[in-house]
Order: C-alpha cells, then sequence, then structure tokens
C-alpha cells in the first residue's frame, strides 16, 4: 500500500527553547510539494509546482521564485490609497535570489518542465526573520515533490555579537552584532554565503562558515526525514537522446582554431574569433545544422571546449585570457568631480568594467521609508545600481530587474558601516552607480565608484572602502590542483567553480557574496582564496587614495545647507506654535523646512546658507533666553533722544541709553549709530519689568573680548 499524501505529517527540531517545524499534507495539497514552516511566531508556507509538459532539448532550468510577504503576517494593513498587497518590494526579491541561487544548480536540465517556488510569510513575530525559514521551507517542498532535485538544501544565519557567533540571531541581535551573513548548503558543504560586516577579519569570517556547517547539515536531514514520511515517487526526466553527428571531426578542426581565439586580448576581440571559427566550421557542415537539435547541439560543443581549453590554460600553464597573472589586478583608474553639478561624482574603471558614480545629499524629507512586516522604518543611505544594456554592447529594455537589486543590495551592504550615522552628518545620502560598461563584478566596482563619489561630495566616511571578485578553478575529486583568480572576467566567473566578492577596508571586510558549483571547498582553499582578496582590495584601495584620500573641506554649493540645533524641551512648543503656525511662519520668511524631534533636536534645511542662517538666528530669537553678560550682535531698530531701542534676538529688544554709547558725553545717539546698523551689545541687566538694559561696544573691544 502507497503512502497517504492527504495526511498531515510533521517533523520538528529543537533551537534554543523552541522547536522549528516541518509540516506537510495540511494546507495547499494540489501543489507538487508544500511544506508549512514554523519558528517561534514566524511561518512560511512554500509549495513548489512543475508544469503539465516537458519541452525537450533544454539548456537551461526554467525556475523561477516568488517569495512574498503578506502584512496579515505582523497584525498590519498596507499603508497608501491601495490596501492589497502590490508588485515585489525589494525585500521580497532579494529573498527570492536567497532561495534561487543555491537550489538552481540542484535541478535536473534534463526534466524540461518550468518550476515554480512560491513560499509565503504568513506569520511574523518580528523578532525571529523568516527568510531562513522560507529557504528550509521551499527546500523542503521540493524534496518531498515529485520533481527530480538532488537536494536537498538548507540555510543559517550567523551573527557575530559580544564575541560570540550567534546562529538565526534575532532582529535585536543582528542590529547589535559585527557580523550578519547568510550561508546556503548541503550535507556536503556550503555553496552559497552572502552578508555584511563591520571591519572583521578574514579568519573570524571562516569561523562564521564553519559555525553553519552543522546546523545546514541537521536541517538537511531533517527533511529527508519528512520526504520518507510524505515524499512522492520522482517524474521521470526528458533527456535529449540525440547526438551530434560528426562531433570528433569537429572538434579536432576546432580545437586549434579555439586555442587562439579564446585568448584574444579583450572581450569583444575574443567574442568576434570565436565567432568566426563557429560560423566557418558550420559552413562545412551546412545541411548537417539545417535540423534545429543538431545546432543546439554544435554550440553546445564550442561552449563545451571554450570551457576545456580556458580551464586547462590557468590550470597548467596558469595562463587567463587576457594574459594576466592568477593576482593580477587588470589597470585601474579614478577621476572625481567628473560632472558639473551633482554633488558628488566619479568614474572607477577597471579594465573593461567602468562605473559612472554620483551622490546625492538630500534633508531627511528625503529618506527612504519601509513599511513592510518587520516594522517600519527610515534609511538615510541609499544606494541604487543600473546595468543598462549598452554596458554590455547589447540592445534591451530598461529597467531595474532582480539582477539589479542583488547587485545594488551587496554594494550597499559593503558601504554601509563606514557611512556616517545622523547624528554625525545629518543628510541623506543617495549614491547611483551606472555601469558604462561591463566585463567582470561591476558589482565591487560600484563599492569603489561609490567610496569616490561620496568622499568628492564631502561625506566624511570613517574609512574608504573598495571591492574585489575571486575566482577558483579545481581539478580532481580532492582538488589536487587548483587555481584562486583575482579580478576575475565575465568569462571566468561563467567557467569558474566558486566566485566570491569581497568588500571591505584595510582594516577588515564589510561585504561578501560567495558562490559555489562544488561542494566540499576545504578550509585551506578557503584561506589562500581570502588572503589572495585581501591583497588585492589593499591594491585596489591604494590607486582610489591617489585620487582623493579624505572627504572633500566643504560639500558642494549646490546641496541643500543643514543646521542641528539642540533646544530645550520645554520650547518646542513656543517653536511650534499654535496648530503650527510659529513654526509655519518661519519656514515661509526664509524658504527653508525645519524638522523638530521630541528631544529637542532641531534640523534647519535651506538652499543656501544665508536662508539656513536666518532661519537658525529666528528660532534662537523663540527659544533662548537671554543672558546678562552675553555680547549680542544686535540691530538698531528706533533711536530716541535718551537713547536707541536694539533687537538682540528675534523679538526681543533692550534700550541701550544714551550714557552706555560712550565713555565720554555724547550730544546724540545719531553721532554713533544709525538705524538699520549692526553693532555689539552686552546685556548687562534684566529689570524687575523685565526689561533689557544694554551697553554699547565699539568695535575694537568687541573684538578684543
Amino acid at each position: 500500500m502507497g503512502k497517504d499524501y492527504t495526511m498531515v505529517q510533521r517533523v520538528t527540531y529543537k533551537i534554543g527553547d523552541q522547536e522549528l517545524i516541518l509540516e506537510t499534507g495540511r494546507l495547499a495539497k494540489q501543489a507538487n510539494g508544500a511544506v508549512y514552516a514554523q519558528f517561534g511566531g514566524s511561518a512560511v508556507i512554500a509549495t513548489a509546482c512543475a508544469s503539465g509538459t516537458a519541452q525537450e532539448g533544454l539548456d537551461f532550468v526554467p525556475v523561477t521564485v516568488d517569495y512574498n510577504e503578506k502584512y496579515y503576517a505582523a497584525g498590519k494593513i498596507p499603508g497608501g490609497f491601495i490596501k492589497r498587497e502590490g508588485r515585489p518590494k525589494d525585500k521580497e526579491i532579494l529573498v527570492s535570489r536567497l532561495i534561487d541561487r543555491p537550489m538552481r544548480p540542484l535541478f535536473e536540465v534534463a526534466f524540461g518542465r518550468e518550476i515554480q517556488i512560491v513560499p509565503t510569510c504568513i506569520s511574523s513575530d518580528q523578532i525571529n526573520p523568516p527568510d531562513i525559514l522560507a529557504v528550509i521551507a521551499s527546500s523542503a517542498a521540493v524534496t518531498i515533490s515529485d520533481i527530480p532535485f538532488n537536494g536537498p538544501i538548507a540555510a543559517v544565519r550567523v551573527g557575530y555579537v559580544d564575541g560570540e557567533y550567534v546562529l538565526n540571531p534575532t532582529y535585536e541581535q543582528i542590529e547589535k552584532g559585527d557580523l550578519e551573513i547568510v550561508v546556503a548548503g548541503t550535507k556536503d558543504g556550503f555553496t552559497m554565503v552572502e552578508g555584511g560586516a563591520n571591519e572583521v577579519s578574514e579568519d573570524l569570517m571562516l569561523g562564521a562558515l564553519a559555525k553553519a556547517e552543522e546546523f545546514i547539515r541537521e536541517m538537511c536531514i531533517l527533511q529527508e526525514k519528512l520526504r520518507e514520511l510524505a515524499g512522492k515517487e520522482k517524474l521521470p526526466l526528458a533527456p535529449l537522446n540525440v547526438e551530434l553527428q560528426n562531433k570528433d571531426a569537429i572538434e579536432k578542426e576546432a580545437m586549434p582554431l579555439l586555442q587562439v581565439a579564446c585568448y584574444e586580448k579583450s572581450k569583444f576581440g575574443r567574442h568576434d574569433a570565436i565567432a568566426k571559427v563557429q560560423k566557418d566550421i558550420a559552413e562545412k557542415y551546412k545541411e548537417q545544422l539545417e535540423d534545429p537539435v543538431q545546432l543546439k547541439l554544435y554550440n553546445a560543443l564550442f561552449d563545451d571546449l571554450q570551457y576545456k581549453i580556458l580551464r586547462t590554460g590557468i590550470l597548467e600553464r596558469g595562463q587567463r585570457v587576457d594574459g594576466r597573472g592568477l593576482e593580477d589586478i587588470r589597470p585601474i583608474t579614478c577621476e572625481i568631480n567628473v560632472l558639473p553639478r551633482p554633488h558628488g561624482s566619479a568614474i572607477f574603471t577597471r579594465g573593461e568594467t567602468q562605473s559612472l558614480a554620483v551622490a546625492t545629499l538630500g534633508t531627511a524629507l528625503d529618506e527612504q521609508v519601509y513599511d513592510d512586516i518587520d516594522g517600519d522604518r527610515r534609511e538615510h543611505f541609499i544606494l541604487h545600481y543600473n546595468f543598462p544594456p549598452y554596458s554590455v554592447g547589447e540592445v534591451g529594455r530598461l529597467g531595474t530587474g532582480r539582477r539589479e537589486i542583488g547587485h545594488g543590495n551587496l554594494a550597499r551592504r559593503s558601504l554601509e558601516p563606514m557611512v556616517p550615522s545622523r547624528e554625525e552628518f545629518p543628510y541623506t545620502i543617495r549614491v547611483v552607480s551606472e555601469i558604462m560598461e561591463s566585463n567582470g563584478s561591476s558589482s565591487m566596482a560600484s563599492v569603489c565608484g561609490g567610496t569616490l563619489c561620496m568622499l568628492a561630495a564631502g561625506v566624511p566616511m570613517k574609512k574608504p572602502v573598495a571591492g574585489i571578485a575571486m575566482g577558483l578553478i579545481t581539478e580532481g575529486d580532492h582538488y589536487e590542483k587548483y587555481a584562486i583568480l583575482s579580478d576575475i572576467l565575465g568569462e571566468e566567473d561563467h567557467l569558474g567553480d566558486m566566485d566570491f566578492k569581497v568588500a571591505g577596508t584595510e582594516d577588515g571586510i564589510t561585504g561578501f557574496q560567495m558562490d559555489i558549483k562544488i561542494a566540499g571547498v576545504t578550509t585551506e582553499i578557503m584561506q589562500k582564496a581570502l588572503a589572495q582578496a585581501k591583497r588585492g582590495r589593499l591594491h585596489i584601495l591604494g590607486i582610489m587614495k591617489q585620487t582623493i584620500a579624505k572627504p572633500a573641506d566643504k560639500i558642494s554649493e549646490y546641496a541643500p545647507k543643514i543646521e542641528t540645533m539642540k533646544i530645550a524641551i520645554d520650547k518646542i512648543g513656543a517653536l511650534i506654535g499654535p496648530g503650527g503656525k510659529t513654526v509655519k511662519a518661519i519656514s515661509a520668511q526664509y524658504g527653508v523646512t525645519i524638522n523638530t524631534e521630541d528631544d529637542g533636536t532641531v534640523t534647519i534645511y535651506g538652499k543656501n546658507s544665508k536662508s539656513t542662517d536666518g532661519a537658525k538666528a529666528a528660532v534662537k530669537g523663540i527659544v533662548e533666553d537671554p543672558e546678562v553678560g552675553t555680547i549680542y550682535n544686535g540691530t538698531v531698530k528706533r533711536i530716541m533722544e535718551f537713547g536707541a531701542f536694539v533687537e538682540i534676538l528675534p523679538g526681543k529688544e533692550g534700550l541701550c541709553h544714551i550714557s552706555k554709547f560712550s565713555r565720554k558725553k555724547i550730544a546724540s545717539v545719531n553721532d554713533v549709530v544709525k538705524e538699520g546698523q549692526q553693532i555689539p551689545v552686552k546685556l548687562i541687566e534684566i529689570d524687575k519689568m523685565g526689561r533689557l538694559n544694554l551697553s554699547y561696544i565699539d568695535a575694537i573691544e568687541a573684538q578684543a573680548k
């Protein structure tokens, strides 16, 4: 008798004082596979479905992952006019990529059917992040389904809090920690890592990876237990049982020609040379290649031959496609202030990869506001990454895809630890990286360009940040031969067994992303790779510092001018006025925006120094009490026979008696000052009636004081 798939089956795993639950058979029973996962008050339902028909001869896996979060999960109603969840938020796209990247290589190309994985967060306690649950639930849904899958996989978040590694930290622990990475993998080893850090060492990063392995293994075993209880028989594959005719003859003729074409120095030179070889040989087998299947196999053979040639060249001769040594970094040039009006701009060029990075300074009103199930929050540092089709010499549609969001997030996380806080620099900072051309790691070029344009804009970064992309080529079951490549090209990314990107300062790592296509990369290889990446990062930082090593002395004249001051909390009401009348009047008079916090922090945003300084003086006039003994730069408002009335603070006037204008007797105040003139006066007394009595100080005495 077969398994009863309508029964509810459950497996659990104890983590601390709570249980992680995987359950199937209760929800979404018509999907090929469905698993409900819960930990604490956070829960995800993940489903996996495959299309009904297979397509032969596909050379890719048509899988999509659509992670989504429901506002009801956190007891919220969507903000704004439309109260239905809309298009995916950046966070949902990033989690979808987190699931897709470790799972995609484990599907069979020969399955030939479209696969859709839909993990949905349906409960959130706002304590435990649901993304790790989503990864595990998605893998479990496919594992128990009838979809062929060489998994399971699992994921874990590793934090470093108060000198200790913490697995799956809470939101609060993540905020306090110096490290936050997500590690995914199979029972045989990790396959994906990404995250950010606050200048941690390479050894601390390796320790975090080692800490993650055991938890990933246990989660994979848990999914296998659920498969034993509720797993379906796998559907058959649809392999293409056709071979390329004349394969040996084609390979024999193509191999020596490709040996030359693959080592042309430039990207387009290689592309054109390889395309010519492919086209010339195709002419000789024209009749055979009229069959679409034979043409597809012919093109696949050329991909395989290039793969063999380039890997063999690196492993046996240390020969890279552009002639560099394994550790060599391509030529780098840095330029700043390349655009006339933006607040800060830079061009970072490394070989055939180039980023035009632009920094814009805004006010608190320009902050990025997030409204999601994690809770409302604001970010004063924003980074957007754009990858237009012309950057690789192609025609295509402009837009923001998952790739742009993922690469931009990596660059943002790498720079964020070195960006000053709101208190240190009360501006909203937006960096945009426009990729002008690309051949290898435009995200790391965005990190370098982002640093340069922020320094040029006068942003007081704690330290400059640079990034580098690394690659790994291996041979043998136990990696008897391997080569670590610095600053990889696009081709080397494609043919390698591991690519990882490391960003950081001279003193430590701030951003990290790694994808591994093979299992069980040794600690020795990882140590060497990270050490080599550090040498490359320091080399790049050295070149960047030759262009700009510290923030510009002043910000752009086109940037808003911001003044911050503290006022007594009991004066906030006086500044705001009834119905906001007072603060609105000041804002309108000087053309500024005034933001008042509950703790008495007042921030004034103006288009220029004149407007900001005028508004600041007006605020002081309302909230500051005149102090006896203080010297003020006052304005003569009215001249009388007995003296002059001088405004020392906005709305606060005092009398400077004629006898206080000079030690000598004078006939008239007009002999000394005129109406509208600014003069230094000292507040000598506040009488019982609250009247202010002033004494004139001549310019020489005022300067001395």
